[in-house]
């Protein structure tokens, strides 16, 4: 049974959402670059800053943890992992906030928060989707040893173009091909042990 943890990285800090961190969100969510693959309201309001943040502060540690990503304290994006324990599989979801782009944040909070998913829920996969377009999101999903799999169709609504569907490509990685690969970030588990530590 997964309980809330952090993980210390070189650079970064991952950590369950706490419900002070709507601020950051709200901040980097603000970029129209950061959200045009997202499917987001716009405007992209504080009160929806603060829902995403509270749903996020409840969601079950069990199915589907959270990591807020922090660098100096500050909360940059999101990686989360969306468990199916009855297949040992997960998907992976993130998002980093623009003026840190390019810097490998989002593929070192990855390989943490992957190796911690890998060992805590005995996963056999871990997935990872993204709008065709959404070439950036392609190269973390490399970085992190993931192949591509394949394009599925017209595979949801568009947050781009209302009232159209986007094609999405798929990347994934199975447990021992994790294993063998050396570009892992070292990262340290950090317990978070009570509610005032989230």
């Amino acid at each position: 049974m997964a309980n809330p943890i952090k993980l210390k990285t070189q650079r970064l800090l991952l950590r369950p959402f706490e419900l002070g961190d709507a601020r950051d969100v709200y901040e980097y969510a603000q970029d129209p670059d950061w959200s045009q693959f997202l499917p987001l309201p716009v405007p992209y309001t504080y009160r929806d800053a603060e829902e995403f943040v509270a749903r996020s502060f409840l969601t079950s540690w069990e199915t589907d943890p959270i990591f807020a990503i922090t660098l100096n304290g500050k909360v940059i994006g999101s990686f989360d992992v969306r468990v199916d324990l009855k297949n040992s599989a997960a998907e992976v979801g993130y998002a980093l906030g623009k003026a840190q782009w390019g810097q490998g944040f989002t593929a070192e909070a990855g390989a943490a928060a992957m190796d911690w998913a890998f060992r805590e829920f005995g996963l056999a996969r871990i997935v990872a989707r993204a709008d065709i377009e959404n070439h950036q999101s392609w190269k973390v999903m490399k970085k992190l040893g993931m192949q591509r799999e394949g394009i599925a169709r017209s595979s949801g609504p568009s947050p781009r173009d209302p009232g159209s569907r986007e094609d999405t490509v798929a990347y994934s990685i199975l447990r021992h091909e994790w294993e063998q690969l050396t570009t892992v970030t070292s990262y340290q588990r950090v317990p978070v042990t009570d509610s005032r530590d989230r």
